[in-house]
């Protein structure tokens, strides 16, 4: 049997023991509270950035506030502004490449008729010679017709000076008013597309400052959006406006030279008709 000694030294060990498992156990416990709680008022996590796009060396950035923004975020006023400057540009270049066009035809057709009608045998053959639709040969086939129509009491009343002339002159304002047209609608273009720029303007600033309303706060975000559409707005009509009044004024000064030629043309026919009809027995 163990001594009393012995048996008092044999449960202070088991004593110590039990006291260092429990200590130890505590700390743990309160080691890992710690760690819990420091997990939780740590920030989450963010994911990485996607890299960039690169085309041509250059970065690719999505604009949120683009084209597509503006049409797919924009109301039905945005939208028809958007859509009427549209139809605008469309019509300014269609009139502008036919116009020009057009001048560039009755050039040619102008140095037809210096060279093929006035070294004709006849006036007959050379309205003849000249292509069919051409300016030059309507006046000729209109003077000559104008002589053989002097006929009645009420024109016989009306010397045929002044009745080839009349008959002539009508021909070539005829003409003239043919190369005018589509320069009214250049004209309006460029008078009305920086206001209807200007309007959608001021529905993008209108939206803006109804965002900071609502917001109750001038936040980036809230006004990038409709600043951005009223300054692509006022863009646009400029855009619009600026080839429409360059075109006109380009096309007029190109008319008057196109017509110089066709009034030379219808003053040297005057005389040739008139020339012609007095010389004739009775006249």
């Amino acid at each position: 049997m163990l001594s009393r000694k012995r048996w008092i030294a044999l449960l202070a060990t088991v004593m110590l023991g039990a006291g260092t498992a429990m200590a130890v156990g505590t700390f743990t416990q309160a080691a890992s509270a710690q760690a819990a709680e420091a997990g939780k008022d740590a920030p989450a996590a963010t994911p990485a950035p996607p890299p960039p796009v690169i085309e041509n060396g250059k970065e690719v950035v999505d604009n949120p506030y683009g084209l597509d923004a503006l049409w797919k975020g924009g109301d039905f006023v945005a939208r028809g502004t958007l859509i009427i400057l549209i139809i605008m540009s469309l019509g300014t270049w269609y009139i502008m490449f036919t116009k020009f066009f057009e001048q560039f035809k009755l050039g040619r057709q102008a140095s037809a008729a210096r060279g093929s009608f006035w070294s004709a045998g006849s006036i007959k053959d050379g309205i003849a010679s000249l292509s069919d639709g051409s300016p030059f040969r309507y006046i000729a086939e209109t003077g000559v017709s104008s002589t053989t129509k002097h006929e009645g009491a009420v024109l016989e009343r009306i010397d045929l000076n002044s009745w080839i002339s009349m008959s002539i002159q009508r021909a070539i304002d005829n003409v003239q008013s043919r190369l005018q047209d589509g320069l009214a609608f250049l004209a309006t273009v460029g008078s009305t597309a920086p206001f209807v720029g200007l309007f959608g303007t001021v529905w993008g600033i209108y939206h803006a400052l109804t965002a900071i309303g609502i917001a109750g706060q001038a936040s980036i975000d809230k006004v990038a959006g409709p600043v951005g559409e009223a300054l692509i707005m006022t863009a646009f009509g400029l855009a619009v406006a600026v080839p429409a009044v360059l075109g006109y004024n380009f096309l007029v000064r190109r008319n008057k030279v196109a017509m110089e030629s066709v009034r030379s043309f219808g003053a040297d026919l005057h005389l040739v008709l008139l020339g012609q009809t007095t010389g004739k027995p009775g006249k």
